[in-house]
C-alpha cells in the first residue's frame, strides 16, 4: 500500500510541470495572435473629379402622327360589324363599325307612339279650349271652366314637347349605333372585334390624323436633364440615312417609364419627306449641352441595404467605409452619380466584394 501511494504521488508531481508548460505555450500563442498585423487588402481606386459632358447622343425612335384620335361609340352594345382595319385610310363620314340596334329601334317606335298619343290629347284639349273661349265670351260657361280648359291645353302642349324630346333622344341612340369617321387619317390600332360587347367610349379604332408628324424618342435620364423645348434634333431613316429631316422638341414627358427609366420626347418634323411614313424607324442625333457631372465605373457600385453605395478610402488611416450614393443614370460602361460623392473623394473600383467597414487596404494604382 505504501508503494502504491508513492507511485500515485509521483505521477501527480510529474503532471504539474506538463500542465504548466501547456499553459505557458497557450499564452504565448495568444500573444502572437494579438501581435499579428491586420490583413491588408489590395485594391484599385479612383479619385473623383467633375468632367464636362456634352456628348452627341444617338436615339432610336419612330414616326408618329402629331394627333391620334380614338374612334368610339357613344353608347354601349354588341358590335356586329367593323368596316376598317389597321392601315386603312379613312375620310370623314366613312362608316367604321355598327352595333346591334334592335333595342334602340324598339325604343324609338315606343317614343313615336307616345308622341302620337300626346298630339291627339293636345288636339282634343285645344279644341275644348277654343269652345270654352267662345262660350265664356257669351257667358254660357263660368270663368273657372274656361280656365280649366286653358290649363289642360297648356299641359297637353307641354306633353307634346316632352314626347318630341324623347323621340329625338331615341333617334339619336339609333344613329349612335353606327360609328362613322369624323377625321381623315390612317387606322393605327383596332379594339373590339365583331361579336364583342363594348361600353360607351371604348376604343374601336385609333386613327392617326393626317397632317403634322412627330419624331418620337425615349431618351435616358442623363439626356433628359439637358433637354429643352425647341431643341433641334437631326432625324434620318434607320434603313436609309440619306432620307433625313430636321425636327425641334415640342413635348418632354415629366415622368419616366417604370420599366426602362427613360423619358419620352416628341419632336415636330419640319417638312418630312414622303418616305418618312407613319411607323417608320428613325435615328435621331441630339447634341447635349455641356454640364459638369461625376461619373464612376459600374464595378465601383455595391448594394448596401438595397441602396447603391461605394467604398470610400480614408487615405490617412488606410481604411474603407461604405457611403450611399444616388444614381442619376447608368449604362454598361458608366454610372452618373447625382449625389453622395464630391471631387477629391477616393473610391474603390476593384476588389469591392472582399471589403468590410474599417478594412485596411493597400492601393495598387490610383487613377488620376
Amino acid at each position: 500500500m505504501v508503494h502504491l501511494a508513492q507511485r500515485r504521488l509521483s505521477r501527480k508531481c510529474l503532471a504539474v510541470p506538463v500542465i504548466a508548460a501547456a499553459l505557458v505555450s497557450l499564452a504565448a500563442c495568444q500573444r502572437a495572435e494579438e501581435q499579428r498585423p491586420p490583413e491588408i487588402r489590395p485594391v484599385r481606386t479612383l479619385t473623383i473629379t467633375k468632367a464636362l459632358a456634352g456628348d452627341v447622343v444617338a436615339l432610336n425612335g419612330s414616326i408618329q402622327a402629331q394627333t391620334e384620335i380614338n374612334q368610339a361609340f357613344r353608347i354601349g352594345g354588341r358590335v356586329i360589324e367593323r368596316s376598317v382595319s389597321i392601315g386603312d385610310a379613312i375620310q370623314p363620314g366613312q362608316p367604321i363599325a355598327r352595333l346591334d340596334s334592335q333595342n334602340e329601334e324598339t325604343s324609338l317606335l315606343a317614343a313615336r307612339a307616345q308622341l302620337d298619343a300626346a298630339r291627339a290629347r293636345q288636339s282634343e284639349a285645344q279644341s275644348m279650349y277654343v269652345r270654352m273661349r267662345d262660350l265664356v265670351a257669351e257667358r254660357a260657361v263660368s270663368r273657372a271652366q274656361f280656365e280649366s280648359a286653358e290649363t289642360a291645353a297648356r299641359a297637353a302642349a307641354s306633353a307634346v314637347e316632352s314626347a318630341t324630346s324623347q323621340v329625338t333622344l331615341a333617334q339619336t341612340r339609333v344613329n349612335d349605333t353606327r360609328l362613322v369617321a369624323d377625321v381623315s387619317g390612317v387606322v393605327t390600332a383596332q379594339g373590339a372585334e365583331p361579336g364583342e360587347v363594348v361600353g360607351a367610349g371604348q376604343m374601336i379604332v385609333q386613327v392617326a390624323r393626317d397632317g403634322a408628324r412627330d419624331a418620337v424618342f425615349d431618351v435616358p435620364a442623363r439626356a433628359k436633364a439637358a433637354l429643352s423645348l425647341n431643341l433641334p434634333i437631326a432625324v434620318a431613316l434607320t434603313g436609309d440615312p440619306k432620307v433625313s429631316a430636321s425636327a425641334v422638341v415640342r413635348e418632354i414627358s415629366p415622368r419616366a417609364d417604370p420599366l426602362t427609366g427613360t423619358f419620352r420626347i416628341r419632336a415636330r418634323l419640319a417638312k418630312p419627306p414622303a418616305d418618312m411614313r407613319l411607323g417608320s424607324t428613325i435615328t435621331g442625333r441630339l447634341t447635349l449641352a455641356a454640364t459638369e457631372v461625376i461619373e464612376i465605373p459600374p464595378s465601383a457600385v455595391i448594394r448596401s441595404d438595397r441602396q447603391a453605395a461605394v467604398w470610400v478610402v480614408d487615405t490617412k488611416a488606410g481604411t474603407v467605409s461604405s457611403r450611399p450614393i444616388e444614381i442619376r443614370s447608368s449604362d454598361p460602361n458608366r454610372v452618373e452619380v447625382a449625389s453622395g460623392l464630391n471631387p477629391g473623394d477616393v473610391i474603390v473600383t476593384a476588389g469591392v466584394q472582399a471589403l468590410r467597414p474599417g478594412q485596411k487596404v493597400g492601393i495598387l494604382k490610383a487613377a488620376p
